[in-house]
């Protein structure tokens, strides 16, 4: 482990380390996702094995890998059973892989800031001569030898598909035979799947989500943005509905059955329960902090609403919304409470027509749904209203 660069070979039994440094687990092999084109290969996440089992950790969940292993912030792993998916690469598997260079003996990985990517290839080692006299050891760039990153046609295209917005994505598996966009499901992960799920229609929705199997339709779901997946939700039957909610986290579960109260056509069937909301007293530079979140969809950063506990939807009373350019003109220990601008709001059995007017005639990014006691119920944004507005199509119309 040097300049940044970590050899997964040196990774083989390592501990894997909770935020306390007690080992729960060691390291057997790294993931690697099969690239096309230039971009270097993506490193997933460790296979550990934990009490005889093999699972899966995420490197995004890793906060730091030295001599002593891999630290985990906190103590919690998903003990799914790891099963490769289409596309992915074991670098256990690349090593005494011949190449025009000599035999692969390790493959470096190092942390990047690209964004939703964390840990990538940097290079390979090769060690030169034949059979059991290798001898000499280089490093050299991985784009030397893309060959080993290859996972063959499906793999190539799911690596490719990889880097599309999920729109563009969308596009791309609506013109796909039911058995590609299957193939394809199955090889993203939860939340590649989810973001793809959000900007297809529901009548194509339905049946990819249905063909993962319940415990993974669960999954993905509750990476959904809580709207849209109360809109796909609403479309199922109602007892196949009902299996999925009762295989999802409790607290994910009860917030889209509330959700699933609203007419789908009214402000309360358009909005999301999971909006930014802070407290008043919160400086404003947190506030900020928040909002830069890669994670953070765009729509929803624009816009923090601030409410008196508790903060999740229902929140105490609502006191008012700041937009984020506000902030970026306030002290940073300025308290958020003292940046509010505007307490309007609207009920959550506002016809989406009437919505939509309001949206056009105040110039808003989106706008708070409350109930008859001044609580927050959540929050609509813009693109939800367009969403809805815009006819049947309009994604591969342009209509």
């Amino acid at each position: 482990m040097s300049d940044g660069q970590v050899f997964t070979s040196r990774l083989k039994g390592r501990p894997l380390l909770d935020s306390e440094g007690l080992a729960i687990g060691r390291i057997r092999d790294v993931v690697i996702l099969a690239t096309a084109g230039s971009e270097p290969p993506r490193a997933l996440g460790l296979v550990v094995t934990l009490q005889r089992r093999r699972i899966f950790v995420n490197l995004g969940q890793i906060t730091e890998i030295s001599m002593d292993g891999a630290h985990l912030p906190g103590g919690t792993v998903d003990l799914e059973r790891f099963t490769r998916r289409t596309g992915e690469i074991l670098a256990s598997e690349l090593y005494g892989r011949p190449t025009e260079s000599g035999t692969v003996v390790d493959v470096a990985i190092v942390r990047t800031e690209k964004q939703r990517v964390g840990w990538e290839v940097n290079s390979v080692a090769l060690a030169h001569g034949r059979g059991l006299r290798l001898r000499g050891t280089t490093i050299e760039p991985w784009s030397r030898h893309k060959e080993l990153f290859q996972a063959g046609p499906l793999g190539d295209q799911l690596a490719s598909l990889r880097d599309l917005r999920p729109a563009d994505l969308a596009f791309a598996v609506e013109g796909m035979s039911p058995s590609r966009r299957s193939q394809i499901a199955a090889a993203l992960e939860d939340e590649e799947l989810a973001d793809l799920l959000e900007e297809m229609p529901e009548q194509d929705q339905i049946p990819l989500l249905v063909g993962l199997g319940l415990e993974r339709g669960a999954g993905v779901v509750e990476e959904m943005q809580p709207d849209d997946a109360a809109d796909l939700l609403a479309e199922m039957p109602a007892e196949q509905r009902e299996r999925l909610l009762t295989a999802m986290e409790a607290v994910q579960a009860a917030d889209l059955r509330r959700l699933l109260r609203y007419d789908a056509k009214t402000a309360g069937g358009l909005m999301t329960s999971e909006p930014l909301i802070v407290t008043p007293e919160v400086p404003v530079a947190e506030v900020l902090a928040r909002v830069r979140d890669p994670d953070m969809p765009v729509t929803l950063a624009a816009q923090v609403y601030v409410c008196e506990p508790p903060m999740l939807t229902p929140t105490g009373r609502y006191l008012g919304s700041v937009g984020f350019q506000r902030l970026l003109r306030r002290p940073p220990a300025m308290e958020v409470g003292k940046c509010v601008e505007a307490s309007f709001f609207v009920r959550p059995d506002l016809p989406e027509r009437e919505l939509a007017a309001r949206f056009a005639a105040y110039n808003l990014v989106s706008v708070a749904v409350c109930d008859e006691d001044g609580r927050l119920l959540g929050a609509v944004t813009v693109d939800d209203v367009l969403d809805r507005l815009l006819p049947a199509g309009w994604r591969t119309t342009g209509g």
